[in-house]
């Protein structure tokens, strides 16, 4: 079986380590409105869902290492863009609701579920199912 490293996920480093970059160098440096806008949102999805799997693997609520599932993804897209785009300007003065930032989380959860689902049969040889 390949195992989800959760915070040793190559999608999770490489997710981490382009948003450092872009918070402080590419976004400072040179302002355009996608990086500053939209870069890091694309990153949520990637960068948060194996911290929360990893903490809901502990506790006891995820049974499995396996990589993140399509309906993990989705609920986590979900669940974000209620809390940070609908919840988010009622809750914090200043915050404002931006719909393209949910098609960041979504662009974003679809890359990296696709990398993910590609990594784990890339190492099985294939996705059809395995027989028991």
């Amino acid at each position: 079986m390949n195992r989800f490293r959760y915070l040793r996920d190559p999608v999770f480093l490489v997710a981490v380590a382009l948003y450092l970059l872009n918070r402080l160098w590419w976004k400072p440096g040179f302002g355009n409105a996608w990086l500053v806008n939209w870069f890091n949102d694309g990153l949520l999805i990637p960068c948060a869902l194996p911290v929360l799997l990893w903490i809901h693997r502990l506790a006891g609520w995820r049974p499995h290492d396996l990589p993140p599932a399509w309906g993990e993804i989705a609920l986590h897209v979900a669940v974000w863009s209620i809390v940070c785009e609908g919840l988010g300007p009622w809750l914090f003065r200043g915050a404002v609701g931006d719909p393209l930032d949910v098609l960041a989380y979504a662009i974003g959860g679809l890359v990296a579920g696709v990398i993910w689902r590609w990594r784990r049969c890339a190492h099985r040889g294939t996705c059809l199912p395995q027989p028991a």
